[in-house]
């Protein structure tokens, strides 16, 4: 399958699942209300899309920079620590163990959910926060979003880190590409091997479930359907040999640093924070003799 076909076939699956799903937990009255009162929505999340924006097309602007220093500069390759380490707390990593249980509904399923669930687990909130009738939700989700993407593209240019699949074929098994292999087309797109630590996969989910929690009593039904999908996606990452166990640990620290961010934080409050300590810094700097 070529890339268009690819990308057509994940926006059908994930379009369908999105309008059920916005049926079922948002409802039609919300869902109208939603349109009619788009605008004042956009104005009041603008800032949290922009800063998410600038985020995402920092990291794709610059992903031939970033290999280069990744690799050349400060890249530190903990592959072998990762690995060493695992086996060293289980006796086997939890890799192994994950794939010694594989069936074929098993990996079928998890093929779904790591590819078109986590796409939807992304995707849904934000179509059912922005039919709020605030938009304090949406607006902490997407800083949260940024605040994940921001502190994992660090995390990737000082570890260096190749997944299971890549550090030895002949013990962990590349079942994603042995059951879905036209994913390889999409995944190599939009994703570096060494990407791995942490696993943004298992930190934007689990940043979705923590949201959930915090917005249970606006849609109750969501939190258990966030949370088995989070998991789920958590535990795709290495059944699929994608990840190592502690890539998920340190995604999933990462989502809970997030989302504290975006619960206790606006765009607004972090831009006069940092206009403040540039603002002393500049004028240290230009009056060194000054009290």
């Amino acid at each position: 399958m070529t890339l268009l076909e690819v990308v057509l076939e994940l926006a059908l699956v994930v379009v369908t699942m999105l309008v059920t799903a916005t049926l079922v937990f948002v409802g039609p009255r919300r869902i109208a209300a939603a349109i009619r009162g788009y605008r004042w929505r956009l104005e009041a999340c603008l800032l949290p899309v922009v800063a998410l924006a600038v985020v995402l097309a920092l990291r794709w602007s610059t992903r031939d920079i970033v290999l280069r220093i990744e690799r050349r500069v400060i890249g530190l390759n903990i592959t072998h620590d990762l690995f060493a380490l695992e086996q060293q707390l289980f006796g086997e990593t939890p890799v192994v163990l994950l794939q010694a249980i594989q069936t074929e509904f098993l990996t079928e399923f998890f093929v779904f959910v790591y590819i078109y669930g986590y796409a939807f687990l992304l995707l849904f909130p934000i179509v059912a926060y922005f039919a709020l009738e605030e938009m304090d939700d949406l607006s902490t989700l997407l800083l949260a979003f940024t605040a994940n993407y921001g502190i994992g593209l660090l995390c990737y240019i000082v570890f260096i880190a190749y997944g299971p699949r890549n550090f030895d074929p002949l013990v962990f098994e590349p079942l994603l590409y042995d059951a879905f292999p036209q994913s390889r087309t999409l995944t190599n797109q939009v994703n570096q091997n060494t990407n791995v630590f942490p696993s943004l996969h298992t930190s934007l989910s689990m940043t979705v479930f923590f949201l959930a929690w915090v917005t249970r009593k606006r849609y109750p039904l969501w939190l258990p359907l966030s949370g088995f999908l989070a998991i789920s996606v958590a535990l795709s990452t290495m059944y699929l040999g994608i990840h190592w166990f502690l890539d998920v640990v340190a995604g999933t620290v990462l989502a809970l640093i997030s989302v504290y961010i975006g619960v206790n934080y606006t765009v607004e409050g972090l831009l006069e924070t940092g206009r403040r300590y540039l603002g002393r810094r500049f004028e240290r700097f230009g009056n060194p003799g000054g009290e």
